[in-house]
């Protein structure tokens, strides 16, 4: 089995009393857009900054592509790329020179084909002879992923990659993430908006408390996780549902127009669908929903809960 590109083993970072990180074991295996969520304070910065050498871990060990992040820290930040949260660049340089001055902090001579392919890949061709501090919000985010791929790098961190930016920039970075995976860069993903997570996740990680609450293959966390419920509209209202609706769980709701009845993941909603063929109930749709990554995360952490095991 091929090592994996990054791993945690018992990394444990305290800050006096409080331990934003507690004994975390986590491999993120090569290729893979791998989701870390968490709620605020949770230590998903703290896992990342550990990596790219901002952050001395109180306990435990890191490596990236075998490599330890502390006795071998050149090889490992030469492999890794971040985008942070927070802007960092200088205002009094173009977008060109911002990038030029980056690869040279990694020993690399930016080719003028490598800058060409950043700067068309991220819509900054525009801006190249730009200052950085014109550039709008949107922009400067990609600028900040244009800065951490300018050494090629094996593994890249986006930390918050589209915060505060619009919809259309969003799925442009969504598809240029899921081009670099294609090229066999493996990212490591931390995000608020958990539709970007479901929309690009392989695999999720839950870190709550500075622990791992979960990792799993996302479809198949949904799979376990994600109820489902059956709706059914009605074309004519009813005052009440026959018994054996209401022993499988069925509820009226929008004054007696529709029928709902939940089930737990994996199970069928062939009784549900046999009782109201039987009910004789004037059908007029039928819609099934299934919980979002966001409802799962939610309830995963109100499981995670202090007092509760990981």
């Amino acid at each position: 089995m091929e090592a994996p590109v990054v791993s945690w083993r018992g990394v444990t970072k305290r800050y006096g009393d409080v331990a934003a990180l507690d004994g975390v074991d986590l491999d993120v295996p090569r290729g893979e857009i791998f989701a870390l969520l968490g709620p605020n304070g949770a230590g998903k910065t703290t896992l990342i900054s550990i990596v790219a050498g901002l952050v001395r871990a109180t306990a435990g060990t890191t490596t990236v592509l075998g490599h330890d992040v502390v006795a071998d820290y050149r090889a490992t930040r030469r492999a890794v790329g971040l985008v942070p949260q927070e802007i960092n660049f200088d205002p009094f340089f173009t977008v060109e020179e911002t990038l030029r001055i980056q690869a040279g902090y990694f020993g690399v001579r930016l080719s003028s084909d490598r800058l060409e392919e950043i700067l068309h890949a991220l819509d900054l061709a525009s801006k190249r002879h730009a200052n950085t501090r014109a550039l709008s919000g949107g922009m400067k985010r990609r600028l900040l992923i244009g800065k951490a791929l300018v050494h090629e790098p094996s593994v890249l961190f986006l930390d918050e990659p589209t915060a505060g930016v619009d919809v259309q920039l969003r799925q442009a970075l969504w598809a240029y993430v899921r081009t670099l995976r294609s090229r066999g860069t493996t990212i490591v993903l931390t995000t608020h908006y958990l539709e970007e997570a479901e929309e690009l996740a392989d695999r999720v990680a839950v870190i709550a408390g500075g622990r791992i609450l979960v990792v799993e293959e996302k479809v198949r966390l949904l799979e376990r996780h994600a109820a489902k419920t059956l709706r059914v509209a009605l074309s004519a209202p009813v005052a009440s549902l026959p018994p054996s609706l209401l022993a499988l769980g069925a509820r009226l709701e929008d004054g007696g127009l529709a029928v709902s009845v939940a089930a737990p993941p994996g199970a069928s909603f062939g009784p549900a669908l046999s009782a109201l063929a039987g009910a004789g109930l004037p059908v007029r749709d039928v819609e099934t929903r299934r919980m979002r990554l966001e409802d799962v995360f939610v309830s995963l952490l109100k499981q995670g809960e202090p007092g509760d095991g990981p």
